[in-house]
């Protein structure tokens, strides 16, 4: 499938799953407010517009980079609560669903707070954090058309759904689930949000609306209470890097698994990929090897607060030229790695200072635990089902430990300065994605809607395939399934442009100062350019 144009600017840019999520934010550009000013103004609407991948019963993990050489990670990351229900010790796992899978607190509210206090001190901010939830009050009050992507997901859950502690209420008015264009409208989750715009986002855990949250939990059946959500607090750490070809590749520190991203980029340093074509077989089979290598190490990462971790270990050159070597360009190895699933999603903007940021917000499974929380409107994640209950297993659950996390943000500088902003939807699939969209656009030099155009792979199953297999899109062409066949990989095919290979967001700050981004051809999603000097690229 032919590439659309990106979009293009000069002033700033604004990417996420949603137009009116990116419009929300490119406002706050056009008003003369910073990066993270607009990624919070696009995440409390995306919160709002996709509740099937998020909401503020989940939480986010943020890049923050500028030219100034600042370098940072907010992980807004709940925590378990203090107080978990006895297990009989021969369960066979965590509820995937319900109150027994709402097991850890909700951060995203708080890390929109401590990026609001950031932009403050460091950017010179001068936006409320009031005004920067305007536009989701309005989306939550006044309603939004219902996207395809939210109708597809609920139509899918809908028989278990009903189920659900509070949810048909809420997201199913009247019994049915609302068609693509009905307009949605969530009246207790606006007054919620009214009450943060008013009181501040340490209201969601402290005070009146954390009690009302706390009772609403705990009616539900879940273990989380208000002492649980006023020790919710988002962390800010160093990011891990790498570099790959002259690019510092920035990406959060464990528990989440961006360390992997980051060594699978590392392994690929090892080859030529210049001499190959972008997309053909070969590109592909060493993608898909480098992802086997890199997983291979992925199973320790948890939270190091707990369990120590080795990041300066898994990224050393010694060993990712190890595992480089262990690639056969010949041969398939094998998938010896259970799937994690999860949906999320990804926003990211620049500012016209160069000043850059890179977020993905979840509330792990679509549509979270599917719990809605008292009369509030919030939708819990489900985000304690990535919890084992193996007491050797390094994230086993634990009182107040934070759990393993896919959500992988990336950001790339060039000579310190902030160059490539990314990042994806999909769990286990987002180091996949990135190494794709990674390659093509270094090594390959396209542009962010070429990049995002590309067929792309996952391996491991699916929620419609349950083989370890490796899904790849048709559009990838009957010649490279042909010679990956091969090569000894068992190959399921996606449809082109297949929304289970990923939604994934670019923006790419030129040397010249211009800019180009693109969100994924596979969902709703759109770039928007301040000064654009064309359309927006969906």
């Amino acid at each position: 499938m032919a590439a659309k144009e990106p979009a293009r600017g000069r002033g700033g840019m604004v990417t996420s799953p949603h137009v009116q999520a990116s419009e929300a934010g490119a406002r706050v550009l056009r008003e003369g407010g910073n990066a993270l000013e607009a990624c919070i103004a696009t995440g409390a609407a995306i919160a709002v517009l996709y509740p099937h991948f998020c909401g503020l019963g989940g939480d986010a993990v943020w890049i923050v980079a500028d030219p100034d050489g600042r370098r940072t990670c907010f992980l807004g990351i709940g925590q378990a609560a203090r107080q978990l229900p006895e297990r009989s010790g021969n369960e066979a796992g965590i509820p995937l669903r319900g109150a027994g899978s709402a097991l850890t607190s909700a951060c995203v509210v708080d890390s929109w707070g401590h990026a609001h206090a950031y932009s403050v001190r460091h950017w010179g901010g001068t936006r409320t954090f009031a005004s920067l939830l305007d536009d989701a009050i309005g989306f939550a009050k006044d309603g939004f058309p219902v996207t395809a992507s939210q109708a597809f997901w609920l139509d899918f859950r809908e028989a278990e759904a009903v189920r659900w502690p509070g949810f048909a209420e809420v997201f199913m008015p009247g019994g049915t689930a609302p068609e693509v264009g009905a307009i949605f409208r969530q009246p207790q989750l606006a007054r919620t949000l009214e009450r943060l715009a008013a009181d501040g986002p340490r209201a969601f855990y402290e005070g009146p609306l954390a009690q009302a949250i706390a009772d609403g939990l705990r009616a539900a059946g879940s273990p989380l209470t208000a002492v649980d959500l006023a020790e919710t607090r988002t962390r800010e750490e160093a990011p891990a890097s790498l570099v790959y070809r002259g690019v510092e590749l920035l990406a959060p520190p464990p528990p989440t698994q961006g360390v992997t991203t980051l060594a699978i980029m590392g392994i690929l340093a090892h080859f030529d990929l210049t001499a190959l074509d972008a997309g053909s077989a070969d590109h592909l089979h060493l993608c898909v090897e480098a992802v086997k290598q890199a997983f291979l190490d992925r199973h320790g990462l948890a939270d190091p607060d707990v369990s120590e971790q080795q990041v300066d270990a898994l990224l050393d050159p010694a060993h990712l030229a190890a595992r480089a070597q262990a690639i056969d360009i010949a041969q398939a190895q094998a998938w010896p790695h259970v799937f994690r699933t999860g949906d999320t999603v990804f926003f990211g903007a620049t500012d016209a200072e160069g000043r850059s940021v890179s977020v993905l917000q979840s509330t792990y499974f679509d549509w979270g635990s599917g719990v809605v929380v008292g009369d509030t409107g919030i939708l819990w994640q489900n985000r304690g089902a990535a919890f084992s209950l193996d007491p050797g297993h390094p994230n086993v659950l634990a009182p107040g430990k934070r759990p393993f996390y896919t959500l992988n943000p990336g950001m790339g500088l060039r000579d310190g300065r902030p160059a490539l902003i990314y990042g994806t939807q999909g769990a286990d699939g987002q180091p996949q994605t990135l190494a794709m969209l990674l390659t093509r656009l270094i090594d390959f030099g396209e542009d962010p809607a070429q990049a995002l155009a590309g067929p792309r792979f996952l391996l491991g199953k699916t929620f419609s395939d349950s083989r370890d297999s490796l899904k790849l899109e048709a559009d990838a062409g009957e010649a490279v399934f042909e010679t990956l066949a091969e090569r000894g990989h068992l190959l399921s095919p996606l449809t082109a442009q297949s929304p289970i290979a990923g939604q994934a967001g670019i923006i790419r700050v030129n040397a010249d100062g211009t800019l180009d981004g693109a969100h994924d051809p596979r969902g709703d999603g759109t770039a928007i350019a301040v000064d654009a000097d064309m359309s927006p690229a969906k």
